[in-house]
């Protein structure tokens, strides 16, 4: 089943283009543990990977949040927003 904020097929690209770039990253950090590498490259690059999750999560909540303000139709328009306001500070509130 097609969500909505995925009907749009660049979103679901750039999105997925992220995350496989995320998951190479994942992968070049697990090689430098496996090949004793310093501490202080790995902290490098899981500064990079934890940015990049970072960016990918605000990407995604971006595309969110105008997909769900954008279909607020009819007479209970300030519940539904205040009910998506809601949401989206318990998402945030789960973010690191």
């Amino acid at each position: 089943m097609k969500t909505m904020l995925f009907e749009n097929e660049n979103i679901r690209q750039d999105l997925l283009k992220r995350m496989r770039r995320i998951e190479g990253q994942t992968r070049g950090v697990q090689s430098m543990i496996e090949n004793d590498r310093e501490c202080s490259e790995i902290l490098q690059q899981l500064t990079a990977l934890r940015s990049a999750v970072q960016s990918a999560s605000l990407f995604l909540l971006k595309q969110y949040a105008a997909a769900c303000i954008g279909n607020i139709e009819g007479e209970n328009n300030e519940q539904k927003r205040e009910e998506l306001l809601e949401n989206l500070i318990t998402l945030l509130g789960k973010a690191p």
